[in-house]
């Protein structure tokens, strides 16, 4: 299996778990914010960052996703590279707020890493690589006939 081939599966897993995630957080938060990793659930009327966080989700899928169908592949490893930011800030977020580390780590740390590695392999297969200047032909000297 190709590089390029071995990128585009992943990307694509990606694309489809931010979605499925940040859909359930729209649609069902009281099921999947416990699994994010912070201690408690917010009190008040607090509930309603959950669905920004969906919607932030969602939005990070459908950037990655027009990316890899429109095929602007360079473009997507950059955009990996810079979402992965987002999941590190909820590793932070989740150990700031003294959460489950396993979940910071084991979730939100490897999603990152994972997406970081595979924005590089992507930048990796879209590199330009360097030619060597064509070298001319020797040419006759003038009045050699």
């Amino acid at each position: 299996m190709s590089l390029k081939k071995i990128n585009t599966v992943l990307a694509a897993a990606f694309i489809l778990f931010i979605l499925w995630f940040g859909s359930e957080f729209i649609l069902r938060p009281e099921t999947v914010a416990p699994g994010f990793g912070l201690p408690g659930w917010p009190s008040g009327d607090g509930g309603g960052f959950l669905i920004v966080k969906g919607t932030r989700d969602i939005v990070m899928a459908l950037v990655l996703g027009i990316l890899l169908v429109a095929g602007h592949r360079r473009s997507l490893g950059w955009a990996m590279l810079v979402e992965a930011l987002a999941a590190y800030g909820d590793m932070a977020n989740v150990l700031a707020h003294h959460g489950s580390v396993a979940t910071a780590l084991g979730v939100h740390g490897l999603t990152a890493t994972l997406m970081v590695a595979n924005g590089l392999l992507i930048l990796r297969e879209t590199r330009k690589v360097a030619t060597a200047p064509a070298t001319r032909a020797p040419q006759p000297a003038q009045g050699a006939y």
